[in-house]
């Protein structure tokens, strides 16, 4: 059963720019503090930021195979644990090995990807203001995926995430854009110039308003938030981050309240485990990815004057908690005795434990958040510096 949420008249949007959804201006001052106190480390994101401000183009229209609609502004990507059936001549219908990944199943997800860290980089060192070009570069990036008509990608992810053999999308494949929730952030710090104009600004959150329509009204959005591990909580994230984002604030809440505290309940045990992602085999891995979402939502919610990083839910779990019961896995004290098919990189522990030190003031959050960092860029991105 689809939701049918729109309202009567369509939604106007604003061109001012906006505070960001998940960081607030404290954590990003002390980002933006320890750039200009360090050299060095300023010097390695100009460094990594160097490629991005070469990229001539970046978009969805740029794919070796177009999915079935013919459209090459239809985003198109492969389930990654899904293999060629050995025992076939023609490898169909693929089979399922958890936890390793295709080389071959990425699509336009590499894309999508490569345009996620570009910006990631070109907006931290817009933030700090030394030279125009990284918002320019960002803005010229931002018009060739959502807004220019020759390339724009199409608000849908209908052909995310395919099986060959199987289907031909599937609504999982929506977790595929989670990371745009990092890059609403990322287009809050953009100061307007020549190449992003509060125009430009309109009509992205257009394309997020329309996105958000096909979320909350496709098969694929209904089958995603019935998921009942990450892919459900990515979901929540994603409608209430684009939501607010396109200020129709009312849907967010409608999402939160329906469907984000029940998954806590569902998801959490008392102790802080998370049984869903610990099942899997890179079971650090989607414990982790599972509260980053939750910490996007929680920081998020505030906006809204919802605190569910101070929740506890019926069975006694709660985010804290959640986050604590990981503290001394992150920190290497306590060795991990779940299946993890390819080591854990603890750096990709820094935003999710900035993005809770920052919702709680946790100050034991934050401490390990700066220890685990290789750059400061880690704990304010889901793309490391140094991979």
């Amino acid at each position: 059963m689809t939701r049918s949420l729109r309202s009567s008249a369509p939604p106007v949007f604003s061109g001012d720019r906006s505070p960001s959804l998940l960081l607030g201006p404290t954590a990003w001052d002390s980002f933006r503090a320890d750039l200009i106190a360090h050299t060095r480390v300023r010097r390695q994101l100009e460094s990594a930021a160097a490629p991005a401000l070469k990229i001539n183009r970046l978009t969805v229209v740029d794919k070796p195979v177009l999915p079935l609609s013919g459209d090459a502004h239809d985003y198109v990507s492969f389930g990654p644990y899904w293999w060629p059936d050995p025992d076939k001549a023609d490898g169909l219908p693929y089979i399922r090995r958890d936890g390793e990944t295709n080389p071959t199943s990425g699509g336009d997800r590499v894309a999508l990807e490569q345009l996620a860290a570009a910006l990631s980089t070109l907006g931290a060192l817009a933030r700090l203001g030394l030279s125009a070009e990284p918002a320019r570069q960002a803005g010229r990036l931002l018009r060739g995926w959502f807004i220019d008509p020759s390339t724009r990608m199409n608000p849908h992810l209908t052909y995310a995430q395919g099986i060959p053999g199987h289907c031909v999308g599937r609504g999982i494949g929506i977790i595929d854009t989670s990371w745009f929730c990092f890059l609403l952030d990322e287009i809050a710090g953009l100061e307007f110039n020549s190449h992003w104009t509060p125009a430009d600004l309109r009509a992205v959150k257009a394309w997020f308003s329309d996105y958000l329509d096909w979320l909350l009204e496709s098969i694929e959005g209904q089958q995603e938030c019935a998921e009942f591990n990450n892919h459900g909580t990515w979901y929540d994230a994603q409608v209430g981050c684009f939501a607010l984002f396109c200020g129709r604030d009312h849907l967010a809440r409608l999402q939160i309240e329906q469907f984000t505290f029940g998954r806590i309940s569902s998801h959490i045990d008392a102790d802080g485990r998370q049984p869903h992602e610990l099942d899997r085999t890179l079971s650090l891995t989607y414990c982790t990815f599972n509260l980053l979402a939750f910490a996007c939502i929680a920081q998020a919610a505030r906006r809204l004057h919802l605190d569910l990083w101070n929740w506890t839910s019926p069975q006694n779990g709660s985010l804290i908690q959640a986050i604590r019961w990981l503290l001394p896995y992150y920190a290497g004290e306590t060795p991990w005795t779940w299946p993890q098919l390819i080591p854990f990189k603890t750096a990709r522990a820094a935003l999710l434990l900035n993005l809770a030190a920052d919702g709680t003031g946790d100050a034991a959050f934050s401490a390990l958040s700066r220890r685990l960092s290789s750059h400061p860029l880690d704990r304010v991105s889901p793309w490391p510096l140094f991979s």
